[in-house]
């Protein structure tokens, strides 16, 4: 019997739930799997490198770090110049915004995992948000100056919306 047949005991399978969903659900434990160890791979290489972890982190690291974040999920998610990352996982659907593509995932198992995880900023913030985590202990000076350049990008991108609703409204 398969983990998503129906019983004939009364017991649900264990992923009985999802069993109409058809959601790949070892894409997405293969992915938390790859993630994790990523994860903590990477920040104990960092950590070595080092000397050990940073106590706290400063409140601009934080602002400057999200910011970056929020920038870098869009970029890789969304960008018109980054389809060719996604494009073995997802199918272009249309423009969508500045500069940006809507996409749907396309496949099954871990392909369709990777497309949904890859068309979706709010998902991929976890793993960008990560790595500037190992690389706030292992490179910081590095990693803030990355942080900064995708932080004044976001700046920069508000500043463009705000003059073309500016230039809209005098038309």
């Amino acid at each position: 019997m398969t983990v998503t047949e129906e019983r004939t005991d009364g017991a649900e399978p264990i992923i009985g739930g999802y069993a109409h969903e058809h959601r790949p659900l070892a894409g997405y434990s293969a992915l938390t799997a790859a993630f994790a160890v990523a994860f903590v791979g990477g920040l104990e290489v960092a950590r070595r490198r080092h000397g050990g972890l940073p106590q706290r982190h400063g409140l601009w690291d934080l602002i400057t770090v999200g910011a970056a974040t929020h920038k870098l999920t869009r970029l890789l998610a969304k960008d018109r110049v980054t389809s060719f990352i996604r494009a073995p996982f997802v199918r272009y659907q249309e423009p969508d915004g500045h500069g940006e593509v809507s996409e749907e995932p396309r496949g099954s198992g871990l392909r369709l995992a990777t497309g949904e995880l890859v068309v979706c900023p709010y998902c991929l913030g976890q793993w960008v948000a990560a790595a500037f985590g190992i690389g706030m202990v292992g490179a910081p000076d590095l990693t803030r100056l990355i942080a900064f350049i995708y932080s004044a990008e976001t700046v920069s991108d508000f500043l463009q919306l705000a003059y073309k609703a500016s230039e809209d409204a005098t038309s």
